[in-house]
C-alpha cells in the first residue's frame, strides 16, 4: 500500500467520546510525519537521481577506456607497422648500397684491366721503338761509316 503525505495529511479518524485521541495531537503527529515522508521521499529521489548519474558517469569511463584502449592499440599497431617498414626500407637501402659497391668494385677492376693492358700495350710500343730507333742509329751508323770510307 502506498501513502503519500499528502494521504497522510488528509486523513480523518472518527471521535469517539470515551477514552478517545486528542483530534489535534493526532492532527500534529500526522503533520510531522507527512513532512518527514516528504522529506525522505526527497531524498530517495535525490539519490535515485544521483544513482542515474553515477550510473551514466560509470559507462561514459567504461566508453572512454573502451575508446581509449581501441586508440593504444591501433597505435601499437601503427608504430609495429613504422618499424617494420622502416627495417624493411634499412634492408632496401643496405642492400641497394651493396649492389652499387659492388658495381664500383666491377668498373674499377674494369679500369684496372683496361689500364693494364694500355701499360702493356705502352711497353710494347716502346720496346718496338727502341728497337726501330736501335735500327735506325745502326743504319745512319753504317752509312757514315760507308762515307767515311768513300
Amino acid at each position: 500500500m502506498n501513502i503519500s503525505p499528502l494521504d497522510i495529511q488528509q486523513q480523518q479518524f472518527k471521535v469517539k467520546t470515551f477514552r478517545g485521541l486528542d483530534p489535534e495531537d493526532v492532527d500534529a503527529f500526522l503533520q510531522g510525519v507527512a513532512g518527514e515522508m516528504e522529506s525522505l521521499i526527497r531524498e530517495n529521489d535525490q539519490l535515485r537521481e544521483q544513482q542515474a548519474r553515477q550510473n551514466r558517469d560509470t559507462l561514459d569511463m567504461a566508453e572512454k577506456e573502451r575508446e581509449l584502449r581501441e586508440t593504444l592499440l591501433s597505435a601499437q599497431r601503427v608504430i609495429e607497422e613504422m618499424k617494420s617498414n622502416a627495417r624493411k626500407e634499412a634492408e632496401l637501402i643496405v642492400s641497394e648500397a651493396e649492389i652499387k659497391g659492388e658495381r664500383i668494385i666491377v668498373d674499377a677492376e674494369r679500369q684496372l684491366g683496361d689500364l693494364k693492358a694500355r701499360i702493356e700495350d705502352i711497353r710494347r710500343q716502346k720496346i718496338q721503338f727502341e728497337l726501330s730507333f736501335k735500327g735506325l742509329l745502326d743504319s745512319f751508323s753504317k752509312q757514315l761509316i760507308n762515307e767515311e770510307e768513300i
